[in-house]
């Protein structure tokens, strides 16, 4: 005879429930673990220094090798953007502000967004597996019994080049972004490139552009600190090589989400 508790365990209900409570538990977990490693790493930093030589290394890989795919992104995305709202605007009779717009969009969200999530995509992933390899393989191990902290030696470099490469991955992005969007604008409405470029400067104001930056560094340490404690925890062979470079995909985006809502509340509310 079945019993309720058992038919309960049976239930949509409780596998829906266990699956939202498994869910919420690895979201602590990894919380948990991304601020040990973000504590660790700010104190191995203050006691050794920082590594300049792997540095620079580092930010080659994140800002170089990651610019294609994001401008490509960013680019792809203003021109739907603006083929979209040129027309439009141009029949309301506002063609002398379509370049604003898309600069302010630009400037505000597309440019640091898209870039955020290419280079989770491309750098991101990249670090996670990295990481994660190196652990199953028992590399980590073998750092840390040579007496280097491998939090140091390891999450210092890839999170200091995420924060100073991301700004500047951003402002290029952002700046072809701004130029394709006036392109589009003259295919698809016929406005004008000088109409389109002079009222790009109307609704810019320094504000936008400083919180642009401190977005995109904010995003960029973010990043790499994610996937560097999602690779650092790893185990289970290379089964959980793919599952740290999911987990560190998956956090890393909603981690862009909840930063920029942030960020909107706290400068455009």
């Amino acid at each position: 005879m079945v019993t309720f508790a058992q038919y309960l365990r049976r239930s949509a209900t409780y596998k829906v429930f266990s699956a939202i409570v498994s869910d919420m538990v690895v979201f602590m977990s990894t919380m948990g673990q991304i601020a040990q490693m973000g504590l660790r790493m700010l104190k191995r930093i203050m006691i050794d220094g920082i590594q300049f030589k792997e540095l620079f290394v580092q930010c080659e890989r994140f800002g170089i090798s990651s610019l294609p795919i994001t401008l490509s992104i960013v680019g792809m995305t203003s021109i739907i953007v603006s083929s979209q709202v040129a027309n439009e605007m141009v029949k309301q009779g506002g063609s002398g502000l379509i370049g604003m717009l898309m600069t302010i969009l630009t400037v505000r969200e597309v440019g640091v967004i898209m870039s955020g999530f290419a280079i989770t995509s491309m750098i991101g992933s990249s670090l996670a597996s990295e990481l994660a390899t190196m652990r199953v393989t028992e590399q980590v191990d073998a750092i840390d019994v040579l007496g280097v902290d491998s939090v140091g030696y390891l999450f210092t470099p890839r999170v200091l080049s995420g924060i100073l490469m991301m700004p500047v991955i951003v402002i290029i992005a952002s700046v072809f972004g701004i130029i394709l969007g006036g392109v589009a604008s003259n295919i698809f409405s016929g406005l004008s490139y000088r109409a389109y470029f002079t009222s790009v400067w109307l609704g810019l104001f320094m504000k936008d552009l400083w919180v642009c930056l401190a977005k995109a560094a904010v995003f960029g340490g973010t990043i790499a600190l994610i996937s560097c404690t999602c690779g650092y925890f790893a185990k289970g062979g290379a089964k959980g090589v793919g599952l740290a470079t999911t987990k560190a995909v998956v956090w890393s985006f909603i981690s862009i989400v909840i930063w920029d809502m942030i960020f909107a509340m706290l400068f455009f509310f």
